[in-house]
């Protein structure tokens, strides 16, 4: 991976709750959150007390080279957002001006917490579909944004791995969203649920109260059996 490939985007622990429901029982647990990237995340419900562990890949390059290539692409995708405007909600966050100091201030709490929380391993280096954890470490793994919206990148034999391994090392898991990144359900969803559920997994669509991009309203909630 090269760093000028990746286009980082942090969302909020406000963020994460109603993209996933989290109650605070759900907070309490220990947490897994996957492809988080520069999300504000980890370093929130840190300070609150949570125990959490953020893993991607971006996580292999230091604050600066983070907080650089922020810097350059926070104008490409705000840009994309204004330019394709209509595929999102204008609600809860009302305009492409707050999107960025909603977006910006999330990802600045994330480079103030990223030294400690390597230190702390609570920002590790890793990837789907390989975790470099033990069965059921986690109470809950999360990931947002990252499978589903990526379809038309990533095939379904990954998909279902990343999915298989996700619920390896956590006893709940909870994908958002299942659209992709041009507002379509993912061609993958049906398939992977069928094969899951053959499997004998507990899987289930659940609405979130999250509302950004259009037809994004519900989560994937899954566990293995």
């Amino acid at each position: 991976m090269t760093l000028d490939s990746i286009v980082p985007w942090g969302r909020s622990l406000g963020e994460y709750r109603s993209m996933f429901m989290l109650t605070e029982a759900d907070l309490s647990g220990a947490l897994l959150g996957c492809s988080d990237g520069p999300a504000s995340f980890n370093a929130e419900l840190t300070s609150r007390g949570g125990r959490v562990t953020s893993v991607d890949p971006i996580y292999q390059f230091s604050r600066q080279e983070i907080a650089q290539r922020i810097d350059e692409a926070a104008e490409q995708v705000l840009s994309e957002v204004e330019k394709h405007h209509d595929n999102y909600l204008w609600e809860q966050i009302p305009s492409v001006e707050a999107l960025a100091t909603t977006r910006m201030t999330a990802m600045n709490r994330f480079l103030q917490d990223y030294e400690s929380g390597l230190i702390q391993e609570r920002y590790v280096q890793a990837s789907l579909p390989d975790l470099p954890f033990t069965d059921n470490q986690f109470e809950l793994a999360l990931c947002s944004h990252f499978l589903f919206l990526y379809s038309d990148h990533l095939d379904l034999d990954f998909h279902l791995a990343a999915i298989k391994e996700l619920g390896r090392v956590a006893r709940e898991v909870r994908i958002y969203p299942l659209v992709t990144l041009d507002g379509r359900l993912s061609s993958h969803l049906s398939l992977i649920t069928n094969a899951l559920r053959s499997s004998s997994w507990t899987v289930r669509e659940q609405r979130v109260s999250y509302r950004f991009q259009k037809k994004a309203i519900t989560m994937l909630v899954l566990r293995s059996p």
